[in-house]
């Protein structure tokens, strides 16, 4: 079933919305979550927490596209649950990733107010623009280390390089994002 399609079912309210959803998207969600929190249980809680919130969103909200958006709730509320549970003993794969991105995102706000909601959205098509001109390896070792937070050692496997290999490109793809930011005038 396509995305639309799904989407109509939410706004006719039908419980199918969630069947389809979850036939469709339901692993890469899990996915998502698992890797943050590195529990089952946990993860499964958060995924139907996900689809609870899509629900309570759709409508009015029409997300294009659908899997980023799922993404986004999922990771979220992993990240959330992640936070609550581990107050005081962190996942330092975890908290690594999010903090080369600091060096990046800078003093960025999180979307609460218009001007915030339209920051975010002018730094997510800066950034889209920029992993779309990066080649395709590059392109996946970012979004899987930065939106998936899987660890340098876990792509270094996936990938076929060495750890040492991973966590180089990471950084040259950072520093050419920094510089790209800049140069189009995103405020970091």
């Amino acid at each position: 079933m396509e995305d639309q399609e799904i989407i109509e079912l939410f706004f006719q309210r039908s419980e199918q919305a969630i069947v389809e959803l979850s036939y469709q998207y339901g692993s890469m969600m899990r996915r998502v979550s698992f890797g943050i929190l590195q529990d089952f249980e946990d993860a499964e809680e958060c995924v139907n927490d996900a689809y609870l919130g899509v629900w309570n969103n759709i409508p009015p909200e029409r997300p294009n596209p659908l899997a980023a958006y799922l993404c986004r709730i999922t990771k979220n509320l992993s990240l959330n649950r992640l936070r609550y549970q581990q107050a005081k003993k962190r996942n330092l794969s975890m908290e690594r990733s999010l903090e080369e991105l600091e060096e990046i995102e800078g003093s960025l706000p999180a979307a609460g107010t218009p001007e915030e909601a339209w920051s975010e959205k002018e730094l997510t098509k800066a950034i889209e623009k920029f992993l779309m001109g990066l080649d395709q390896k590059s392109r996946i070792l970012f979004v899987k280390r930065y939106w998936f937070l899987i660890s340098e050692e876990d792509l270094a496997d996936e990938m076929d390089m060495r750890r040492n290999a991973v966590a180089v490109k990471l950084f040259r793809i950072r520093k050419k994002l920094k510089e790209y930011l800049r140069k189009e005038g995103v405020t970091i």
